[in-house]
């Protein structure tokens, strides 16, 4: 359970709190400042000259509102945005039906655009810099090539991975912002906010202990505030002070920290299976079973912006931090050792 109440990645349950809690205008949405400023100079410059807003990409971990700001950005040009991802767009006719349907200043959003088809990707390309769609017809020497002239349109793409896109691909968005992850002054800013909105009666107390096991992601902050609500109508008072939220966040094995057991099985097999470290990716997920790639996007973002995981070129270090959270004895002898 602590796992899934862990996990960044937007999940089916999870749709009806976004649309409850996302922010609607950028006064609502709290933290990226940097990125929100460069993003309403070019909004501002895109209206000033009546002109599409540059194709943009949005890359950094899950759960940080990249979605949020595509809705903010359509918005404030006054545009419609159609909605997609990566896997949905499995062949060439997928994306030419969403290209064709698009009206002129709409707004596409791709998330996971590290997942798009490569054949795919190549039509996006003289789709983003001329606006024109290539569709073969046939095969073999009867086939032929049919243009498409489309209408003005932004693309807006995001990744949690920005390294598997390709380099074509990158280049061809006029800007490019990372999302990082939130400080706990302004995680406890959104579930103040999300409280209000949810009608949640919290304590200072309470929302401060949430935000500091929320891995500073809203996504995460925002189901914790649920789990707590639950437990404090079910076995407290209705009212969410830091004992309910410790007792809560207890139940479903979250530290205080944000450890969940997961992120404990991975420290604890790096240093008492490889003796601290270095192990390569393989082996870590061969000998924790789980997969590599919910290493990479789940657990290690999370665990090295603690300072608790190191990755070197010979795999990954667990620091001395890790041993301290764990209650773990030092080696005696690891020159790797961080």
């Amino acid at each position: 359970m602590s796992s899934q109440t862990t996990d960044p990645k937007f999940k089916p349950e999870d749709r009806t709190l976004d649309q409850a809690l996302r922010p609607k205008t950028w006064d609502e949405y709290i933290g990226q400042d940097k990125v929100k400023t460069n993003l309403r100079i070019l909004i501002e410059a895109a209206k000033r000259r009546s002109e599409p807003i540059d194709h943009l990409l949005l890359y950094g971990p899950a759960g940080l509102g990249k979605t949020t700001l595509a809705y903010i950005i359509a918005r404030e040009m006054q545009a419609n945005i159609k909605i997609t991802s990566g896997p949905a767009i499995e062949k060439v006719g997928d994306l030419a039906s969403v290209l064709t349907n698009l009206n002129a200043q709409d707004i596409l959003f791709i998330d996971e655009a590290h997942r798009l088809n490569k054949m795919v990707e190549e039509i996006l390309y003289p789709a983003m810099e001329n606006r024109i769609l290539h569709i073969i017809i046939g095969k073999g020497p009867s086939a032929r090539t049919l243009q498409l002239d489309l209408p003005p349109f932004t693309l807006i793409a995001a990744s949690t991975r920005i390294g598997l896109l390709s380099s074509p691909l990158r280049s061809r968005f006029g800007a490019t912002f990372r999302l990082d992850f939130y400080n706990k002054q302004d995680i406890e800013k959104i579930l103040e906010r999300s409280s209000q909105l949810l009608g949640i009666s919290c304590d200072s107390d309470a929302l401060e202990f949430i935000a500091k096991s929320s891995r500073f992601t809203p996504r995460v902050a925002n189901r914790l505030l649920k789990r707590a609500r639950d437990y404090a109508q079910v076995e407290g008072r209705g009212y969410i002070d830091k004992a309910a939220a410790q007792k809560a966040l207890g139940l479903l094995e979250i530290d205080h920290q944000g450890l969940e057991p997961t992120d404990r099985k991975l420290l604890e097999a790096i240093i008492k299976k490889f003796n601290g470290g270095p192990v390569g990716l393989q082996a870590l997920a061969a000998s924790t079973s789980e997969e590599i790639e919910t290493i990479e996007d789940i657990y290690e973002p999370y665990l090295m912006q603690l300072g608790f995981l190191q990755r070197t070129p010979r795999g990954r270090i667990a620091t001395r931090l890790a041993y301290d959270h764990l209650g773990l004895a030092l080696p005696l002898e690891n020159p790797n050792l961080l």
